[in-house]
């Protein structure tokens, strides 16, 4: 059986690590290279870096501030923000990225998605997908979860992985930062339409809601999380005796 992983997200905005509640109301955390380099050593599977401004701001991703984190981790980095070329792909990955996370620029333009897999391999384009509900409807959001999209979000996630993406962040806004617990629902829905790696994103709050996500959705490959590793309310190494303790197979 595959092990889970646990995977630590640094939300970067002006070369810092921010946290907010419902993609709104952003504080600042720490820098992005001391808390990458401290991930590193301490059980994280992954880390993801996202520049959560560049995309509605217009801009590229900040470069100097991935550099940085690259150089200081030794495990798989994905990184997401103001992705909308081919180019932008490759810059990235010349920083350091293992993985590339698209989203507002798939949506402009979902070639994209087959385009870097057919150039990068499937498993370098990963698919993030910010959704809410809207009457009863999971929709789609661009820019950091800004802008609504009008789109299903299920459809427009099982679509993008037809074109080839190789991974899906599924970030609930409405339980991002609320640590109330992962959007089950939500994600169920997803792994019923996709085959590839479902990463959940949005909502842990204790150890039992990582232990919740793994026994009630086998299928979900991954939990994402931020402000309970940032602020020590939940410490990997802990988190990972609790899933092994239960039953569920992660990387010690």
């Amino acid at each position: 059986m595959l092990t889970k992983r646990i995977i630590p997200c640094l939300d970067v905005r002006d070369g810092r690590v921010v946290k907010g509640v419902n993609f709104v109301g952003l504080a600042d955390v720490s820098s992005p290279v001391a808390l990458g380099n401290y991930y590193s050593k301490n059980g994280a599977d992954e880390l993801v870096f996202y520049d959560i401004t560049a995309s509605n701001e217009g801009r590229r991703l900040f470069a100097d501030a991935l550099r940085a984190v690259a150089e200081q981790i030794f495990i798989p980095l994905t990184v997401g923000g103001g992705i909308h070329t081919i180019d932008d792909f490759d810059r990235v990955l010349k920083c350091g990225a293992d993985k590339v996370s698209v989203n507002s620029g798939a949506i402009r333009d979902p070639q994209l998605i087959t385009e870097a897999a057919k150039k990068y391999g499937s498993q370098c384009v990963v698919l993030s997908a910010d959704v809410k509900r809207v009457d009863g409807r999971f929709v789609l959001y661009a820019k950091g979860g800004r802008e609504n999209t009008g789109l299903d979000a299920v459809e427009w996630i099982r679509k993008g992985a037809e074109r080839g993406a190789g991974e899906i962040v599924l970030n609930s806004i409405d339980t991002d930062g609320v640590k109330k617990g992962f959007d089950l629902e939500m994600l169920n829905e997803v792994c019923e339409v996709v085959s590839v790696p479902v990463i959940a994103s949005g909502g842990a709050g204790a150890i039992d809601d990582f232990v919740t996500l793994f026994k009630t959705l086998p299928k979900v490959d991954a939990g994402l999380a931020a402000s309970i590793f940032h602020f020590g309310e939940v410490r990997i190494s802990d988190l990972k005796a609790a899933l092994r303790e239960n039953g569920i197979p992660v990387r010690i």
